[in-house]
């Protein structure tokens, strides 16, 4: 074969130099937008139409980084009255740090539109969007909301931090729920740093159970009650998720006092009511109980019946029932097991005293923000 002749200049190889050459990072594609790195923009993606005609949008906002890094997705409000999520994902947003990230940010902050609008759980035919996962293309209204959902934004993103709170009337102790099988999703759960990690199975028909199945890390954090902000579990939700990016070298790190580990727990159970009637609640979010004491006492308005609701086994209280009015059978404490009891109290304590000490750093100086 003969060689191909060339014209120019002839370059002395003693003169070459190495330049080291950038990994090409390319335009992050989402519905039919395309995001330029070094930009952020907000993306409509067509979910669907009310019987009215007017159409409903999921807006994904996109933060796509300079330099090639993880695909990072942040949801909220996958059940529409859970709307401590939206607040987290508008002060993440706003951060400045947010600008010079590396890779790409992906947040949702509302997934159920149907649900939120209508201030429910549910969608309009009374099915729960995040029992509906993977979905189908000709299912159900919500088994093709998951669908769309799964293919148009999950598969395109490596990680994956998914916000809720508790059910209506219903408190939950700010806390992280991975899968222990995935040992990336455990990493992320510690770095999220909420004051306890519990190490669940996920549900079929969950979002959470369709990442695992497609290897995508992913973590739940649970805070707070329907329909209601709660600023404590909002602060630890912005700060947990910043510390995840920083985990995951989305962000510069930055050196930090050593923080308090969260607690884990590998078992939870609610303490149910055996009888109906109106409930007298002695114990909060993050007290410890010990197995036997009295958690409440549930009466009659109309007799001198009143029966004690005691604590089956100790722990540490994650969920409780805020409505007093009983019917048989309703869960009213959720309580987890975990290690070194007797420390547990202090431990939730001290991370919610370093969440407070910190937000303001964490937030570049603008508590405004907030």
């Amino acid at each position: 074969m003969s060689e191909q002749q060339t014209s120019g200049p002839v370059v002395d190889p003693d003169e070459i130099k190495t330049v080291p050459v950038a990994e090409e990072h390319l335009p992050f594609t989402l519905g039919n937008s395309s995001i330029a790195p070094g930009t952020r923009a907000v993306v409509d993606i067509p979910f669907g139409k009310l019987y009215t005609h007017t159409e409903l949008n999921i807006g994904a906002h996109v933060v796509h980084g300079k330099r090639p890094g993880p695909v990072l997705l942040i949801t909220a409000a996958l059940h529409g009255d859970e709307i401590n999520g939206v607040e987290i994902c508008r002060r993440l947003l706003r951060l400045p740090k947010i600008n010079s990230l590396k890779g790409t940010l992906v947040v949702v902050p509302i997934v159920n539109t149907y649900g939120f609008v209508q201030q429910s759980r549910y969608l309009p035919d009374r099915r729960d969007l995040n029992r509906s996962f993977p979905g189908s293309e000709k299912g159900s209204l919500g088994s093709r909301m998951a669908w769309q959902f799964t293919d148009r934004i999950l598969k395109k993103c490596t990680h994956v931090i998914d916000l809720h709170t508790g059910a209506i009337h219903r408190s939950n102790l700010p806390q992280v729920r991975a899968t222990s099988r995935d040992k990336v999703s455990l990493k992320m759960a510690e770095s999220f740093n909420a004051p306890i990690i519990i190490k669940a199975a996920s549900r079929d028909g969950t979002m959470r159970g369709t990442a695992n199945n497609m290897g995508i890390p992913i973590i739940l954090y649970e805070a707070g009650e329907a329909l209601r902000f709660d600023e404590h579990a909002i602060k630890i939700g912005v700060r947990g998720i910043m510390n995840v990016m920083h985990s995951l070298g989305m962000l510069r790190s930055v050196k930090r006092p050593e923080k308090t580990r969260s607690l884990f727990s590998k078992k939870s159970s609610w303490i149910r009511a055996e009888h109906d009637g109106i409930a007298r609640y002695y114990f909060g979010l993050g007290q410890k109980v010990d197995q036997g004491d009295i958690l409440a006492h549930i009466y009659s308005p109309y007799s001198d019946f009143e029966v004690a609701v005691q604590a089956s086994f100790s722990g540490i209280i994650i969920g409780r029932n805020n409505l007093p009015l009983i019917n048989e059978g309703e869960a009213l404490f959720h309580i987890a097991e975990v290690s070194e009891l007797e420390e547990a109290e202090k431990t939730i304590d001290a991370i919610s005293d370093e969440v407070d000490n910190a937000m303001p750093a964490v937030l570049g100086g603008d508590y405004g923000v907030v």
